[in-house]
């Protein structure tokens, strides 16, 4: 079976919290279904506990400690070999960092702009554009 290797950033991750019926609740689950394979590093795992911990953001305790705990038990984590400083927003050079240790196909993102178009093998895409890839009869 082949697995799909994905990496996914923390505006995603804040989207599922925030609408239970959009998009990117259907890119969680998927990403951490076989065959997908979810992959992160501490700092995001770090960042996504914090992210979603924002008091504006109003994200019910026991849903954030769900979905941290459906990550963390579904996700492999990967130690990246050495820090870049490739994105336009310093902060996301986490996320590249990790799909290439994973050697992730995809990085999901909400925010394509802050990223090159690929990443070595890695291909950044929006939640639309992996759930039209690996699940086209979800979208309406």
């Amino acid at each position: 079976m082949l697995h799909l290797r994905l990496v996914i950033d923390t505006n995603v991750v804040i989207s599922a919290a925030l609408k239970p019926a959009g998009l990117q609740r259907t890119v969680l689950l998927l990403a951490t279904t076989k065959p997908a394979r979810l992959y992160v590093s501490q700092p995001i795992l770090e960042e996504y506990s914090d992210v979603l911990a924002r008091p504006e953001l109003r994200i019910r305790k026991g849903l954030r400690l769900q979905l941290l705990q459906l990550i963390k038990n579904r996700s492999y984590t990967v130690v990246p070999a050495r820090p870049l400083e490739i994105t336009s927003d310093p902060d996301d050079n986490m996320f590249l960092e990790c799909a290439d240790a994973a050697g992730a196909d995809y990085l999901i993102t909400g925010n394509q702009k802050h990223f090159p178009r690929f990443w070595k093998k890695t291909k950044i895409i929006t939640p639309r554009e992996f759930i039209s890839l690996s699940a086209p009869h979800l979208i309406e």
